[in-house]
């Protein structure tokens, strides 16, 4: 079993941390997040993206590749890689300026698209201007695919993706309750076969088509920084779906996964 992930790639920049001027920094990104930890459970896990042709570009090179990585189509675009400067107050994240760079024009080529359906499972998320090419993936293969949605649940993209995703998530700032539950309903009705609900601390709803599955969380005994929770739910839920395990266990490993990825500052917990 394989898996690519196909979207974005940046460096997050962290300017002041509790008031205090710093410059922590760390490459990221759904694709670049949920990809290394899906490499860390085992599962051989390609990227598909563009970084660029400066230092920031090396450096997400050289990390992935020593992740273990297939970065054969992580191309090289001239120009900058993109950034995302943010302060943290605490556990908060305060986001601040979005430099693009050259993901503004990431193009997806029809190389890409035979190598992503060339895999078991693709995932992507609401930025990675994969959107298009999730219904050439589909057609070249049965190959599974997953999308993050994070908490835009009106999003444009939530409707336009449906008919090619097969594993929805979403992130919801409430807990369970007659909206979530009828919104998992809607997209299992109209063709997923699993959408996901994350709850942050008060865990995680999943809809099949025949039955609600809840779980909560594994507690983290500190939590450092909540940049790439979800992601790393993500993988561990992916994993699950790629073992063959059933929902609960899926949930159970992607919040085994996110405990882990809470208790230190990066976005994966490294070895």
């Amino acid at each position: 079993m394989k898996a690519a992930m196909i979207g974005d790639n940046c460096i997050d920049v962290y300017v002041r941390i509790n008031g205090e001027v710093v410059n922590r920094r760390y490459p990221t990104g759904n694709a670049v997040d949920t990809g290394v930890n899906l490499r860390k459970l085992g599962i051989p896990t390609a990227i598909i993206s563009t970084t660029g042709s400066d230092e920031d570009g090396k450096w997400m090179l050289e990390t992935l590749a020593a992740e273990g990585m297939d970065i054969s189509h992580l191309k090289v675009g001239e120009g900058a890689t993109a950034i995302t400067y943010m302060d943290m107050n605490g556990n908060d994240r305060v986001h601040g300026d979005y430099v693009e760079g050259v993901l503004e024009n990431i193009v997806f080529d029809d190389e890409d698209i035979a190598f992503a359906a060339d895999h078991d499972l693709v995932h992507t998320a609401l930025w990675g201007k994969a959107e298009d090419a999730l219904p050439k993936i589909k057609a070249k293969s049965g190959t599974l695919i997953s999308f993050d949605y994070a908490d835009r649940l009106d999003h444009p993209l939530v409707e336009s993706t449906l008919p090619y995703v097969d594993y929805g998530f979403y992130s919801y700032h409430n807990e369970r309750d007659e909206f979530i539950e009828n919104f998992l309903k809607d997209k299992v009705a109209r063709g997923m076969k699993v959408a996901v609900a994350t709850f942050g601390e008060k865990g995680s709803l999943a809809w099949d088509g025949k039955e609600f599955t809840q779980f909560g969380i594994v507690p983290a005994e500190k939590v450092v920084n909540t940049v790439g929770a979800g992601d790393s739910y993500i993988s561990g839920f992916l994993y699950g779906v790629l073992m063959g395990l059933p929902i609960v266990k899926c949930m159970e490993k992607g919040a085994q996964v996110s405990s882990g990825v809470v208790q230190v500052f990066e976005p994966w917990v490294t070895d």
